[in-house]
C-alpha cells in the first residue's frame, strides 16, 4: 500500500499557518521537557546510585543521549516540516501500519495517559501552594484540560503564547530552586546510607532519567506551524535540549548541597524537601506553586503537539475522518483536540492513567528510537540531497541512540516483564484496529 498524501494537502483545503518563530518553538522543547519528572525523580535515583558523582553521571548520560534524540528529530523535522511529527517520517519510511501503531500507542496511553497524570499533579501541587486539602482532584484536573483546550481552539498563537508565559515561569522556578539550594548549601546529616551503585544496572537507573528528559517531539509534531523550519527547528531542539540539560544538572547539584545524597534518596518531595529546610513552610509553598505552573504547562504543550498527530492519522483514514479536518478560521485541529481533551478526561475521572503510563514508559522510548531509525531511510532514499540540516557525526550518533534505549527497555523488561508484557499487549492490540478501520473504510 503506497503512503497516503499528506493531511495538510489531500485531505483538506484549510492548511496550516506557519505563525511560529524560533523562540516559540524553543519554549515548546523546553515547556515539553520540564515537567514534575525533575522535581520527583532525582530522589528515584538516588536510591539507586551509591554517590553523587555517580548520580550526575546518570543525568549526564540521559542528557547526551536525549540531546543526540534531538539532534536526529532536528534533521528529520528540516527534512519533512510537516504537522504530525514522528508519525509523518515513520509512514514514509516503514510504511502506513508501522505509522499508525506509533499514534495508536500515542493515543491510547502516552499522550492521552500522560495528560490526565499531569493534570492531576497540577491541581494536587496548585492546591498545596494555597493551601487546600482536595477530597478528589479528578474533576479539577478535568476542568484544567477542558481549559487548555478552550484556549488551543483558538489558533495557535493563543496556544503558544500561552506556553511561552507557562515556560518562562517555569524557567524561573527552576532558577529559583537552583538559587536557593546552591547558595544554602550545607548539607544535613546522612539519615540512611544509599544502596551499593551496581555499574550492570546503569540501564535501569537510566529509565526514569530519560523518562524526564523526554517530551522534544512535540516540537516536531507542529513543525507544520513553525516559520523557515529548516533553521528554526534544529535550532529549537539543539538550544532548548541544552537548557533542559544545563538546568537538571545544576538542580540535582542543588538537591546534593541542601539534602545530600542520602537525604535526596529518603525524599518523596525533594524540591519541597529543599525549600522547606531552606524557607520553611513558605518556601514549600512557594515551588508547589512553581512545580504547579510547570506541570500546566507540559498539558498545554502535550495537547497541542498531541493534537496534530491525531489530525494527521484523521486525514490519512486511519482514525476518524472528520479528526482530519482543521478549523477554517482558527486553523487548529479543533476535533482532534476535543477527541484528546475528552478521552485524557476519561482517563482522569477513572484514574486509569496510572497503571497504563507503568506499562508504556518502555513503548515511549521505543517509539522515539523507531522515529530516529527512520534517519537512514531518509539519507539513504535521498544520498544526493542537500538537506537543510544534518545531525552530525552521522551513522554514529543514531546507532549510538538506537543501542541506548534498546539497551535501557532490555535491562527495563527483564526487571518489570508485567509492565512490559502489557506494554506490547497494548501495542499488539492496534494491529486488529488498523486492518478493522481500513476495511470500514475501503467499502
Amino acid at each position: 500500500m503506497s503512503a497516503p498524501a499528506s493531511g495538510a494537502t489531500a485531505q483538506q483545503t484549510v492548511g496550516y499557518a506557519r505563525r511560529l518563530g524560533a523562540w516559540d518553538a524553543s519554549m515548546v522543547v523546553v515547556g515539553g521537557v520540564i515537567g514534575s519528572g525533575i522535581f520527583l525523580t532525582p530522589a528515584v535515583i538516588a536510591r539507586q546510585t551509591g554517590s553523587d558523582t555517580e548520580l550526575l553521571i546518570a543525568w549526564v548520560i540521559g542528557g547526551a543521549l536525549a540531546l543526540i534524540g534531538a539532534l536526529c528529530y532536528a534533521e528529520l523535522g528540516a527534512r519533512r516540516p510537516a504537522a504530525g511529527g514522528g508519525y509523518v517520517n515513520l509512514r514514509e519510511a516503514f510504511g502506513l501500519i508501522i505509522a499508525f501503531i506509533y499514534g495508536w500507542n500515542m493515543l491510547v496511553v502516552n499522550y492521552s495517559g500522560s495528560l490526565a497524570a499531569v493534570a492531576t499533579v497540577f491541581v494536587h501541587y496548585a492546591a498545596a501552594a494555597f493551601g487546600i486539602e482536595l477530597a478528589d482532584a479528578r474533576p479539577y484536573a478535568v476542568a484544567s484540560i477542558v481549559f487548555l483546550a478552550g484556549i488551543n481552539w483558538f489558533g495557535i498563537r493563543a496556544g503558544a503564547f500561552t506556553q511561552n508565559l507557562l515556560t518562562v515561569l517555569k524557567l524561573l522556578a527552576v532558577a529559583a530552586l537552583i538559587a536557593i539550594g546552591l547558595i544554602a548549601r550545607g548539607a544535613p546529616p546522612p539519615v540512611a546510607p544509599p544502596s551499593a551503585f551496581n555499574p550492570l544496572a546503569l540501564g535501569g537507573v537510566l529509565l526514569p532519567v530519560l523518562f524526564s528528559y523526554g517530551g522534544w517531539a512535540y516540537a516536531n509534531n507542529i513543525a507544520g506551524e513553525i516559520r523557515e523550519p529548516q533553521r528554526n527547528l534544529p535550532r529549537a531542539l539543539v538550544f532548548g535540549m541544552l537548557l533542559v540539560a544545563a538546568c537538571y544538572l545544576l538542580v540535582n547539584l542543588a538537591y546534593l548541597a541542601v539534602l545530600g545524597h542520602a537525604g535526596l534518596a529518603a525524599s518523596k518531595a525533594p524540591a519541597a524537601d529543599l525549600m522547606r529546610h531552606v524557607l520553611g513552610e513558605p518556601g514549600a509553598r512557594l515551588i508547589a506553586a512553581g512545580i504547579a505552573i510547570s506541570t500546566f504547562g507540559f498539558c498545554n504543550i502535550s495537547l497541542i503537539g498531541a493534537a496534530r498527530v491525531f489530525q494527521a492519522m484523521g486525514a490519512d483514514g486511519v482514525f476518524f475522518r472528520v479528526a482530519g479536518r482543521l478549523h477554517p478560521r482558527w486553523r487548529t485541529p479543533n476535533i482532534a483536540l476535543l477527541m484528546l481533551a475528552g478521552w485524557a478526561c476519561v482517563l482522569a475521572l477513572t484514574g486509569t492513567f496510572d497503571q497504563l503510563l507503568n506499562y508504556s514508559t518502555t513503548g515511549d522510548w521505543l517509539g522515539y528510537a523507531a522515529v530516529v531509525a527512520t534517519l537512514f531511510w531518509y539519507r539513504r532514499a535521498g544520498a544526493t540531497d542537500a538537506a537543510p540540516f544534518r545531525a552530525p557525526l552521522y551513522p554514529l550518533l543514531p546507532l549510538v541512540f538506537l543501542a541506548a534505549v534498546l539497551w535501557v527497555v532490555a535491562i527495563t523488561i527483564w526487571h518489570h516483564p508485567g509492565d512490559a508484557g502489557m506494554g506490547a499487549l497494548i501495542t499488539l492490540a492496534g494491529l486488529p484496529v488498523y486492518f478493522v478501520w481500513r476495511r470500514l473504510l475501503d467499502r
